[in-house]
């Protein structure tokens, strides 16, 4: 819903659920709030069933997946108006297990991963969120883009041509309606009418009943068979582990992402031990796990202007009814209609500013380079994860090789008997590398002085420097005296120095 400043801003404490009560107060943010879920869980229905095919599972395993990472992270969750389901990054992880030893060792790894991803987020695997620079996050965003329209490829190659006048006219619908009224969401209009079209006229067209068979009753309690011995943990364990760093980055990235869309901060603590609460709960439901859902979350916030855990919630038990109760009328759903919501969600999630041309020539070089590493690993693998990883390394790379020349030394000959180096900048194992062949040992006279006062020493490499430096003045019979450091630089070189083994 907008006002006329914009957006309606939902008060919210991820603490109290203050957005929740405003929710169930506003009959206007109510109706939001349940649209957006009733069309993010038609959008998740044929994504659940893709995935499951990734993980080589049956499609009830997936679709179980979403209803139950939905109900379960919209209570547990800390970021409202996310939505969690079955996803490629971790069907990607998991599939080998299920190749190779059956669905029971595939649940158990996923509950592994869920009790894993617990115990990450308590010792605070949260807080490293806090080191992904901003160029990391907008090449974030824009391969998400990138990689839900690709996502759409296959069902627009090779099929009958009416699904082209479909998919066009959806899109139109989705253009022009939020010009003329925000009253119902435009994606669920664009859904229902191309639905009614085609059954209207019965269009030879693939539909969400050609993706998969849906399920004919609700999910029950499920107990893998696994042996309880080392022996599984052993072959589990890499897996699991594997599930929750992917599902956590994944998540965590998201969070931040709607945090910045919606002005709100959330709880990235909560969120990732409840992403780990949500997986157990899914295993012991038969699901295949999950993590936050980029694509779907788009929906559900930009596009259908949700703002609290009220649509998540919403999501997953709509997304049960849909495929429980209503799989006949779901299953006449054609997939253009879904398409033409999810092209319209990749063209809403573009950072377009990123990419002006204006905006790159005043952007510094190292922050487009990172932001096109980012977007370049990510489509190029597929794996959001190890795209964000690869760009948040290439930002270190860039960040230590700026500051390590920004470094100087300035020789001063005070005395007959006395040299003063005055060294400026900041000190780790990149800038101090070079250090020890910026004195002249035999030049220099008997006394020699090196002034840190407009430097600090990060770190042991930068202390082996200096012991490498005094040790090639002693040899050539000279003494240094090292000034003007205090704090935590004194106290590191006072610890270390002379203790780190031997000379350069």
């Amino acid at each position: 819903m907008n006002t006329p400043h914009g957006p309606e801003q939902v008060p919210h404490d991820p603490r109290t659920d203050v957005s929740v009560r405003f929710a169930l107060r506003s009959p206007a943010r109510l109706k939001t709030e349940l649209l957006a879920g009733l069309v993010v869980a038609l959008a998740l229905i044929p994504e659940a069933i893709a995935f499951s095919v990734i993980a080589g599972v049956d499609p009830r395993v997936g679709l179980f997946a979403s209803v139950t990472m939905a109900i379960t992270i919209a209570i547990v969750g800390g970021r409202p108006a996310m939505i969690s389901a079955a996803t490629a990054a971790v069907a990607l992880v998991i599939a080998p297990v299920s190749e190779q030893y059956g669905v029971d060792h595939l649940i158990a790894t996923v509950i592994l991963g869920g009790v894993f991803q617990v115990l990450l987020s308590f010792l605070g695997v949260a807080k490293l969120m806090r080191f992904v620079p901003r160029s990391v996050m907008v090449g974030f965003v824009n391969s998400l883009a990138i990689l839900v329209f690709v996502a759409q490829i296959p069902h627009l190659v090779d099929v009958p041509w009416m699904v082209y006048p479909l998919v066009a006219a959806g899109l139109l619908v989705l253009v022009l309606l939020p010009r003329i009224t925000e009253a119902v969401p435009a994606p669920l209009v664009t859904i229902v009418l191309l639905t009614v079209v085609t059954v209207a006229f019965s269009l030879n067209v693939p539909d969400v009943a050609d993706q998969g068979e849906l399920p004919e009753s609700l999910p029950t309690l499920f107990f893998p068979d696994v042996p309880l011995t080392f022996e599984t943990l052993r072959i589990l364990a890499p897996y699991a582990l594997a599930m929750a760093l992917v599902g956590l980055m994944e998540s965590l990235m998201t969070a931040k992402l709607v945090d910045d869309i919606t002005d709100t901060r959330s709880d990235k603590t909560r969120e990732g031990w409840g992403q780990g609460v949500a997986n157990i709960v899914t295993g012991f439901f038969g699901g295949m796990g999950g993590c936050a859902v980029v694509g779907q979350t788009m929906m559900n916030v930009k596009v259908s202007g949700a703002r609290t855990r009220l649509s998540t919630l919403a999501a997953g038990v709509f997304l049960l009814i849909l495929v429980v109760a209503l799989g006949d009328i779901v299953g006449l759903v054609p997939m253009a209609a879904l398409v033409a919501v999810m092209i319209m969600v990749s063209i809403a999630t573009v950072d377009w500013h990123s990419v002006h041309p204006r905006t790159l020539r005043l952007m510094p070089l190292s922050e487009t380079v990172v932001m096109v590493v980012t977007v370049v690993a990510t489509v190029s693998t597929g794996n959001l994860a190890i795209g964000v990883s690869l760009g948040v390394l290439t930002a270190m790379v860039l960040f230590a090789r700026r500051v390590a020349h920004m470094t100087t030394v300035e020789r001063t000959l005070t005395s007959d008997d006395t040299c003063t180096y005055r060294v400026t900048g900041e000190l780790f194992w990149a800038s101090s590398n070079d250090l020890v062949f910026q004195f002249d040992y035999i030049g220099d006279p008997e006394n020699v002085v090196v002034d840190l006062t407009a430097a600090d020493i990060w770190d042991a490499s930068t202390v082996a420097t200096f012991d490498a430096i005094q040790q090639k003045y002693a040899a050539k019979g000279k003494t240094v005296t090292i000034v003007g450091l205090d704090g935590a630089s004194l106290e590191r070189l006072r610890r270390l120095s002379g203790r780190l083994g031997g000379e350069n």
